[in-house]
């Protein structure tokens, strides 16, 4: 069967509703540009399902994976170009990656050497994105590019740190809302990486699978707790320069990109399931059953920092988590998260290997995420229930334009 017969198949539905907001697809200027498709009586079969059917543009002003909606399955993997290794080999390599990653995320084969796994389903909101971490700059030779904005993040009381799930020359997240076209993804880029880099760590990550819920909800993370409720909106007053770098820059090739700070945090789970509801809530700052702040309202109500209880103590205790981590007691410090949960089984011990797939985007991360993370640092109450034990920064160019690969604009710049 023909490549061009399979593509037939395909045909545009309609858009995909505010009520599929895992499924939303968000293009460059941040509009809802969801498409489905079905089966146009030639014996292909039945229509996709929705969910099946959402399509992310590949190219655009920002790289996709960034403003929409986390799936439910995530893959990130960080690679390191093989030794001997530079430019010449980045560009060729970056060349095949942009040329496999467009017709993946259009739920078409990426060539004909397609393996076929995904050929069932369509593109199910897959997005693939790239990143290039500060020694990429060393192994190209272009160490005048580097953007100050990725020096090292500084050292953290909490770190635990393995080096080996740590830092990367190039970094791909994957995510889709099927396990198998996600797995299609990083299969194909992995085998399309040849012998120019080889894969430096993987980590793989899960969300609650859309339609789940009636209706769309704020995600939960593994301690049962909604986890992100006061993130910023695409549609929030000055959120494009919060999360993407401006143009007039001093690296221009980063123009429409953003900075990408991943950290594998492991929760302690045992620990965290022996507290009281009350004292769960009163590390988090939030009722546990709908996300609504201590003092009140609902999970969108802006908490009251100020209320008192009739101890004359903070509602909202003084260590706890919403307190320290909200932008008003950061000097305004905005950062866009964008995580996965994971389990990687049972330890010896009994205890699970599970947390959070920490991913935040922002358009300088001294400015986001270092400043939250140094007041957390200094007295959470959430840090006593969790471990960072991974940690990789990475510079995302903006998408790509009509013709060009990701980041062409610094490779031939």
């Amino acid at each position: 069967m023909s490549d061009n017969l399979e593509i037939s198949r395909r045909r545009l539905l309609g858009t995909v509703g505010a009520a599929g907001a895992t499924g939303l697809a968000l293009g460059a200027a941040g509009g809802a540009a969801g498409h489905a498709v079905l089966g146009d009586g030639d014996g292909g079969g039945p229509a996709l399902a929705t969910v099946g059917s959402a399509r992310v543009p590949f190219r655009g002003a920002h790289q996709a994976g960034i403003v929409q909606p986390a799936q439910a399955r995530g893959h990130l993997v960080a690679f390191d170009l093989a030794p001997g290794a530079g430019r010449k080999e980045a560009v060729a390599l970056m060349r095949r990656w942009s040329a496999a990653a467009e017709p993946l995320m259009a739920g078409e084969p990426a060539g004909s050497a397609d393996s076929g796994v995904a050929g069932d389903a369509g593109p199910c909101s897959l997005t693939i994105t790239f990143g290039f971490g500060a020694s990429f700059f060393d192994r190209t030779g272009l160490v005048a590019r580097r953007p100050q904005q990725l020096e090292p993040l500084p050292v953290f009381s909490s770190d635990q740190l393995d080096p080996k799930r740590s830092g990367g020359d190039l970094w791909v997240q994957v995510g889709a809302d099927d396990a198998l076209v996600a797995f299609h993804a990083l299969r194909t880029l992995q085998r399309e990486a040849g012998a120019a880099a080889r894969v430096r760590w993987q980590m793989n990550g899960f969300n609650r699978s859309p339609g789940a819920t009636a209706h769309p909800r704020t995600a939960r993370n593994l301690m049962g707790q909604i986890d992100g409720t006061g993130n910023p909106k695409p549609t929030d007053p000055g959120f494009d320069g919060h999360v993407f770098v401006a143009p007039g820059g001093a690296q221009p090739w980063m123009t429409g990109g953003s900075y990408a700070v991943v950290r594998r945090i492991r929760m302690l789970l045992d620990d965290w399931e022996k507290l009281r509801l009350k004292d769960q809530e009163a590390v988090i700052g939030r009722r546990k059953s709908d996300g609504a702040p201590l003092t009140g309202g609902t999970e969108t109500t802006e908490p009251d920092l100020d209320k008192l209880g009739p101890d004359d103590r903070p509602v909202i205790p003084a260590d706890a988590h919403a307190r320290i981590s909200a932008p008003e007691q950061n000097g305004g410090a905005t950062m866009l998260r964008r995580p996965f949960s994971y389990h990687d089984g049972i330890g010896p011990d009994g205890t699970p290997d599970a947390g959070l797939l920490f991913v935040c985007w922002q358009a300088d991360p001294r400015k986001g995420f270092v400043p939250v993370q140094r007041k957390l640092d200094r007295g959470d109450a959430l840090s006593p229930f969790i471990r960072h034990e991974s940690s990789a920064l990475f510079a995302v160019p903006g998408g790509p334009a009509d013709g060009e690969y990701v980041g062409q604009r610094l490779l031939e710049a």
